[in-house]
């Protein structure tokens, strides 16, 4: 843990070392009370809850999740500070999880700054602040996904504009399989365990869950499996190419 710990701190330090993690705090925030409030026309709902809020959470998370994963690797690599990185005296796994641990807690901390909307709702009318909770559980799970996923991917290239649109799509593809059009299309040519199959790796499917309050183990199973496998075939990637 020590060595994960020393990752940790190196990666999420360097974060908050440049304006970049400041311009994409003020962005994340921006954008996020912008679809809640004017484009999810929050107020002709009638409703005191942050369904609106979270509803557009994984859309953000795609344009700007791939942005934070991208440089993980592919900096390092371009940088040749890989190499440094792996003479240190930590195993790949500890090197792998500080990196992903540093990029999730600088989300998290993205997703903490939005408790204004919280506040705001609670003055406006009486929420169910175990749904709100539990949505807030659901969106950081969900980010660990977008996380792991781009943090292989930057693995796999130099290049982090490259890094960035892999991982866009690959994310994609995570939500587009819940969509009701690819479930009905998948339908028709397969039977239905193949979209049993399908749906399963939506990310909407299980987030949508959660939002609703309903904290199940397959969900929970859903992210955290989906985390170790897309971070062990990121220590494996890394191992591979360390030499390149």
């Amino acid at each position: 843990m020590k060595n994960t710990w020393t990752v940790f701190k190196r990666e999420l330090n360097s974060y908050f070392a440049t304006p970049v993690a400041y311009v994409f705090l003020v962005v994340y925030l921006i954008l996020s009370g912008y679809f809640t409030w004017y484009l999810g026309r929050y107020y002709s709902t009638g409703q005191a809850d942050l369904q609106v809020f979270f509803g557009f959470h994984p859309w953000l998370y795609l344009a700007l999740i791939p942005a934070i994963s991208m440089r993980l690797w592919a900096e390092e690599r371009r940088g040749g500070t890989i190499e440094w990185l792996l003479t240190m005296p930590l195993s790949m796994g500890h090197a792998v999880a500080g990196k992903f641990l540093a990029a999730w807690a600088f989300t998290a901390v993205a997703l903490a700054l939005t408790f204004t909307e919280w506040w705001t709702v609670g003055y406006l009318g009486d929420p169910d602040n175990g749904v709100i909770l539990a949505s807030y559980l659901g969106s950081l799970l969900m980010a660990g996904g977008f996380l792991a996923i781009g943090s292989c991917i930057s693995a796999l290239t130099k290049n982090q504009v490259i890094a960035f649109v892999l991982s866009l799509a690959a994310c994609l593809l995570f939500i587009l399989s819940g969509f009701p059009g690819v479930i009905d299309f998948v339908g028709a040519i397969a039977p239905e365990i193949v979209v049993d199959a399908v749906r399963s790796f939506s990310f909407l499917t299980h987030f949508n869950g959660i939002t609703r309050g309903v904290i199940e183990v397959r969900d929970l199973l859903f992210f955290s499996s989906l985390i170790a496998f897309f971070l062990y075939a990121n220590a494996v990637i890394v191992d591979l190419k360390k030499a390149d």
